[in-house]
């Protein structure tokens, strides 16, 4: 990865987990994840290997391990390079046939991370997810999946945006 790519991740990783951050601070039912939208941008903006985009995703799942305010925050170890991973393979798969890729594959890489992050986060905090739902998992289920869903569309929309207007400065830079 050329020192350029790093830098444009660097600050991607960094604008996405001070938005994370503030959005936090609302202490709102939904906060979306902001780091997924951003390290998916910088995955499709610079073209990464599949260990250079792993590589994103564990830095990703640091940051947000570190600001989470989640039941079990560790899961983002986990579930973060799982979504890059997949953001890799579906950019793969699609960038060439599809105009709409950097929705679909935001999408899809947001979908993969925050169940990936809710499978851990229940294995592992099995007992106070059942206190906090009064011993009915299926309220758990209920809430958790509208939310991935919508910051998954969230996700999706910005990236989209962001992309086209990140290919109009890239026009303009070579110009």
């Amino acid at each position: 990865m050329k020192l350029k790519d790093i830098a444009i991740v660097g600050i991607l990783l960094a604008i996405g987990t001070i938005l994370r951050y503030f959005l936090a601070m609302l202490h709102t039912p939904l906060t979306p994840n902001m780091i997924i939208a951003f390290y998916c941008l910088a995955i499709i903006l610079i073209k990464p290997n599949v260990y250079e985009a792993l590589g994103i995703g564990i830095v990703a799942g640091v940051l947000s391990m570190l600001i989470s305010s989640s039941v079990f925050p560790q899961a983002n170890l986990i579930s973060e390079p799982v979504g890059a991973y997949v953001c890799f393979c579906f950019y793969v798969v699609l960038r060439n046939r599809e105009n709409l890729f950097p929705m679909v594959t935001t999408f899809i890489a947001t979908l993969a991370s925050g169940f990936t992050f809710a499978g851990i986060a229940t294995v592992f905090m099995r007992a106070t997810l059942l206190a906090m739902y009064h011993d009915n998992f299926s309220i758990f289920v209920a809430v958790y999946v509208p939310i991935v869903v919508i910051t998954a569309v969230f996700n999706a929309v910005i990236v989209q945006i962001l992309y086209i207007l990140s290919g109009r400065v890239l026009v303009r830079g070579n110009e």
